[in-house]
């Protein structure tokens, strides 16, 4: 179990999950720059953290849902939780845990996190969109005292959402994640740059730099192709 001052941001999975060292620059070192990619995703998430609810029916919606958990040590917001009313032969005795009761609602209501994205057209994103949206599930259910058995993602850019099923493997792999991520901050290290497809887009390349440090190409040679572009552009 972690105390409450070592809770790291849930955020930062999916950071660790796409780029160890973009993680340890953002967390870290405290570097940040923006691009029309990061833009537009921090004004998606804007418009959902302003939180609130809302009654749909047979379900209640929470927008930026304060989460944490002590045992992974983590701590951050949901995007949205959907409270989903149970039906009497959806919560099987016997079985895992299954719904929630909230105040002054009658009945079991079932809790199913929904993460906001960009864009799902990337699927080099996708897996760490995943870990994160499943560690707001762990989360959710030590504070609720429930199993949560699946989530969505929504991609603002194609208004569309995918649901994703919280397996076995996809705990275990979130778990082990937490657990290097705790590892990360510890080391107080910033990892070294690996310049591979993932740079292409990263808002933190012309800050990073992977090409100067790269065991794939030598300094001499970013050099190099840099003044060639600098003179080209006068």
């Amino acid at each position: 179990m972690y105390a409450e001052d070592d809770l790291l941001p849930v955020s930062a999975l999916y950071q660790i999950a796409y780029c160890e060292r973009r993680c340890a620059l953002m967390h870290i070192e405290g570097v940040w720059d923006e691009n029309r990619f990061t833009v537009e995703g921090r004004q998606l998430h804007e418009r959902v953290d302003e939180g609130g609810t809302e009654v749909r029916g047979d379900m209640r919606i929470a927008r930026g849902l304060r989460i944490r958990s002590l045992r992974l040590g983590l701590a951050g917001r949901a995007d949205v939780v959907e409270f989903r009313r149970l039906g009497p032969d959806q919560a099987v005795a016997g079985g895992p845990p299954l719904g929630v009761t909230l105040d002054g609602v009658a009945g079991l209501w079932l809790p199913f996190p929904v993460e906001y994205k960009r864009s799902g057209r990337t699927k080099v994103y996708h897996h760490g969109s995943e870990i994160q949206l499943c560690a707001q599930a762990l989360c959710l259910e030590e504070m609720l005292d429930t199993t949560i058995p699946a989530g969505a993602l929504f991609y603002g850019k194609e208004q569309k959402r995918r649901d994703v099923v919280f397996t076995d493997q996809l705990r275990s792999e979130t778990e082990a994640l937490c657990r290097r991520l705790h590892e990360l901050f510890a080391s107080r290290r910033t990892p070294p740059p690996r310049c591979d497809a993932r740079c292409r887009n990263c808002s933190l390349r012309p800050l990073c730099i992977p090409e100067a440090a790269s065991p794939e190409h030598s300094a001499r040679q970013y050099l190099e192709r840099t003044i060639a572009q600098m003179v080209a552009g006068e």
